[in-house]
């Protein structure tokens, strides 16, 4: 599985970081996290069931396009993550796809640890775009 676009989105909905994996322009897949904020928003205003469940953090597949996969994940502090693969024949396992988030949600939490960080900014942090390329096979 590799991962062809990964995103970083703040609780108001700004784009805090986006890379490719590819020389493409970044336009579509701007357009793809954009579309996907209103799935992820249904995802999330849904009901959960009865009682005091807890919503998983992973929200699956967000959408699927022809060329691609779009799946979402929303810490608890609302900050989104879109990870954009390749839509092959070959299955994407959910168990793969949870371990890209880990890693991806590891990785912001770190950068929220450096002094110099400020919450809600654009990320430029070396490390966490070292921790990405190594997602995108890049």
């Amino acid at each position: 599985m590799a991962a062809v676009c990964v995103a970083v989105i703040a609780k108001e909905n700004q784009p805090l970081f986006l890379r490719t994996a590819k020389d493409d322009p970044d336009l579509h897949f701007h357009y793809f996290v954009h579309t996907s904020l209103d799935v992820i928003d249904e995802k999330v205003a849904a009901p959960v069931g009865r009682g005091n469940e807890q919503r998983d953090m992973y929200l699956g597949v967000l959408y699927p396009t022809e060329d691609y996969k779009i799946y979402g994940y929303m810490t608890n502090t609302k900050v989104k993550f879109i990870v954009i693969v390749e839509n092959t024949n070959s299955l994407n396992k959910d168990s793969e796809i949870k371990q890209v988030f880990r890693t991806l949600h590891n990785a912001y939490c770190q950068n929220l640890l450096n002094p110099f960080y400020t919450p809600g900014e654009p990320i430029t942090s070396k490390a966490f775009t070292k921790t990405i390329e190594n997602l995108l096979q890049v």
